[in-house]
């Protein structure tokens, strides 16, 4: 071979002589989404992994989310065919496959329930019908997807609506948990549709919130929650996972490692020799599970596949889902507070999605600039924790009514 051919060979053994308009638009979305996490803050734990996923799984020629290519070959002895591994896959599609399998989604809620304190919903039970209220954005936008079979192009079938409508509950691991259950070769714009709402809740929710609520309301100041004994502590996972696994079985996976993980948080105090336990779950396991969903998410967003009507169907659902789940529970907090006689600031509402604790702070930050002496964190976790298990026990409910 001639020192030209081989140049040439080489030349079109480079990337960016096969990259497609598709993928440009997705590397170039994927650096101005790195931007907005680096730059802006928004969200850069999950934003970063889910950005770059996107930019490795939309280089030309990578193949890093690349299956396995099989060959049939003839057993000399027994004459059996059987497939042989000609080339393996992409290191991606390997991790992929805690995706596919459902297993990164019950652990994410593993890591979560160790590190979230479940107090403030004990404290004020009544913090679960906030949650309840704005799993709404759910089950409204699942029907407004069926809606669309009526539009040329854009036809859902039950599953695939059911898959958009947790967008809604504003929680990446349900809605991978559920999609690729149910739909799963619409992984890649729903989980990226979850993944970035939620790292936009600080964006999303704000006009929502104070468009909803008037200046008055924002400003009450809520009474200071009772104290939770460990009892009642230690006691709420166990009979939670019961209750709602008992009732609802397909919700067992996500309900069950959410309380788990809290049963080992609480259970300290008791067994020290739990703490290493509580922070291999809080720390170590939660970073990795993190980082290998986050990249995996991103890489299931391959532009030849994503850039279609129905994705951006999808794309404008799911911010359809979300903001009413806001809503919805905005308009719950102002009713609780009209029965209370003004003691409920109706912006713990909005925290009944389930992005822990994004959601929490962005009710204590619009309520502190009504009133600098407005402390809602903690009575926005409650919402915000039951908006978690609402979350869990909505997608247990889709997958109960349209599993096969």
């Amino acid at each position: 071979m001639s020192l030209l051919e081989e140049l040439s060979n080489f030349y079109y053994s480079m990337g960016f002589t096969a990259i497609s308009w598709q993928q440009g638009i997705m590397l170039i979305i994927s650096c101005i989404l790195i931007y907005l996490a680096l730059k802006k803050g928004f969200e850069p734990l999950l934003l970063v992994p889910i950005a770059f996923g996107m930019l490795l799984a939309n280089l030309p020629m990578a193949g890093l989310m690349a299956g396995p290519v099989y060959e049939i070959v003839t057993d000399p002895v027994t004459g059996e065919h059987l497939h042989k591994v000609k080339q393996v896959g992409g290191v991606l599609y390997y991790l992929y496959q805690g995706v596919k399998l459902g297993i990164y989604p019950p652990l994410i809620f593993f890591g979560v329930g160790a590190m979230t304190d479940f107090g403030p919903l004990i404290a004020n039970p009544r913090s679960i019908l906030l949650g309840a209220a704005a799993q709404f954005g759910i089950f409204t936008t699942f029907i407004g997807a069926i809606l669309l079979n009526f539009v040329p192009g854009l036809a859902f079938t039950l599953q695939e609506a059911g898959s958009i409508g947790i967008i809604g509950g504003a929680d990446g691991p349900t809605a991978i948990y559920l999609t690729a259950k149910l739909a799963p070769h619409l992984l890649g714009p729903i989980a990226v549709a979850a993944y970035s709402y939620m790292a936009l809740v600080p964006l999303i929710q704000p006009p929502i919130m104070k468009a909803l609520t008037t200046p008055k309301e924002r400003a009450i100041v809520m009474e200071q929650l009772r104290t939770v004994s460990k009892i009642e502590k230690i006691v709420f996972p166990i009979l939670c996972t019961l209750v709602v696994s008992l009732i609802l079985p397909s919700a067992a996976a996500l309900i069950g490692l959410l309380m788990f993980g809290n049963l080992l948080r609480e259970a300290v105090d008791l067994q020290s020799v739990l703490n290493r336990l509580s922070k291999t779950a809080q720390n170590e396991l939660m970073n990795i599970v993190v980082i290998f969903l986050g990249v995996t998410v991103g890489a299931t967003a391959n532009g030849e596949i994503f850039l279609k009507p129905q994705t951006l169907a999808i794309i404008v659902l799911g911010l359809a889902a979300f903001s009413m789940g806001t809503a919805a529970g905005v308009v719950f907090g102002k009713i609780m507070c009209k029965l209370t006689g003004g003691k409920v600031n109706p912006l713990i509402g909005s925290a009944g999605v389930s992005a822990v604790p994004m959601a929490a702070r962005v009710s204590q930050k619009v309520g502190q600039e009504a009133n600098p002496n407005n402390y809602l964190l903690m009575h926005a976790m409650g919402p915000n924790v039951a908006g978690v298990i609402g979350s869990a026990v909505a997608a247990g409910v889709l997958l109960a009514m349209l599993g096969q």
